[in-house]
């Protein structure tokens, strides 16, 4: 449905010309949800708008169906591309009805001639797939922010596009409310076989709402895969840190017991094992990445959550708790090791005592050495 290649898009500052996006390339499937996560200021919203027409390119090429709408000489404007696009700012009009509102982009979008009955009637299929049919004649003001992001969803749906464009659409709103539309605008993509691509910082909408990912930094790709993929098996620790918390300690390779496996030197002297990562491939100065809920603690009495685990499937690494936080759904604790900090999310329910000393226990598998 999306072909996007070799993007550049290039803005002018005092010290010269600056690529906000460089040299990105890739596809997005019919009906496939799409994201490109990273941080603010790295080339993804830049990247969406333009794919949705509303910057010119520097250089590259980007198709939507199989159509070429930007290129070095050619642009079609973006009220000529068959997208629809839904801002972080929900831009509802505030002097029209909600009803109003989501059936105005038909008379920009060859439905104009269509008579009023007509235009309402998609508007009401268009509110019905967002469950506000029955708000239809409320003033837009007199709605909640939830209702206000559901009517631009419905107004950016009602005139059937084949690429839908969400930029960080969830960001204005609390936290329950964002968790509940998470699921609501997958489960409405889904349903319509809407190709999809969502820019987000959230690596929690990211990896709950996506088939693939492109993780983004500096304006460029960093890392595209599965939400899995990107989460356990980054390809560096800057992938990794954007799509959530992660430990790393630096080692040296010494061996590689398999194929998939290497023995690893900490600089105390202790030794780990990780899988091996493609970047690792070589080398042998390595980082170790794992992320903290996947961190197992044994007391130095041998109870705890990972007592009964197959110690030869782990790796052992004393430590002493600093410090812990009670967030209500997890603890956070922080070890103090000898080859630095390692921060685990544990059950909210383990027993565990500041200033001890207990073992953690992290599965090989679990690690990746890049």
């Amino acid at each position: 449905m999306l072909k996007v290649q070799n993007l550049r898009k290039s803005f002018m500052s005092e010290r010269g010309a600056v690529d906000a996006v460089d040299d990105v390339s890739f596809l997005v499937a019919s009906g496939e949800f799409f994201t490109l996560l990273g941080p603010s200021g790295c080339g993804k919203s830049t990247t969406l708008r333009c794919v949705a027409g509303l910057e010119r390119i520097t250089s590259g090429l980007i198709e939507i169906d199989g159509e070429a709408v930007a290129t070095g000489t050619r642009f079609v404007e973006a009220n000529k591309r068959p997208i629809s696009m839904v801002f972080q700012s929900y831009a509802i009009w505030p002097h029209m009805t909600v009803l109003e509102n989501v059936s105005f982009p038909l008379s920009y979008r060859g439905a104009g001639r269509a008579s009023r009955n007509d235009r309402r009637e998609r508007a009401m299929e268009a509110l019905k797939l967002v469950q506000l049919d029955h708000l239809a004649d409320r003033d837009a003001p007199y709605l909640s922010g939830g209702q206000q992001q559901r009517v631009a969803l419905a107004r950016s749906l009602v005139v059937r596009p084949k690429l839908l464009l969400l930029d960080e659409p969830l960001s204005n709103l609390d936290a329950k409310l964002r968790e509940e539309m998470r699921f609501e605008i997958k489960e409405l993509t889904n349903r319509l076989g809407i190709s999809t691509i969502y820019v987000t910082h959230d690596q929690a909408e990211a990896l709950s709402m996506s088939d693939r990912i492109a993780v983004m930094s500096g304006g460029k790709i960093l890392q595209l895969g599965t939400p899995r993929e990107i989460y356990l098996e980054p390809v560096s620790p800057s992938v990794a840190r954007i799509a959530g918390n992660v430990n790393v300690l630096q080692g040296t390779v010494i061996g590689s017991p398999d194929a998939t496996t290497a023995q690893i030197k900490l600089p105390s002297g202790a030794l780990v094992r990780a899988r091996i990562g493609e970047a690792a491939a070589g080398k042998n100065g390595v980082e170790i990445m794992f992320r903290p809920e996947l961190v197992g603690v044994r007391s130095s009495g041998g109870e705890g959550a990972a007592a009964s685990v197959d110690v030869a499937s782990m790796n052992a690494i004393p430590a002493h708790v600093s410090k812990i936080d009670f967030t209500g759904d997890h603890l956070k604790v922080f070890f103090d090791t000898a080859d630095g900090v390692v921060i685990g999310k544990l059950p909210p329910d383990q027993i565990l005592s500041a200033d001890s000393d207990v073992t953690l226990l992290v599965k090989v598998e679990n690690c990746v050495a890049q």
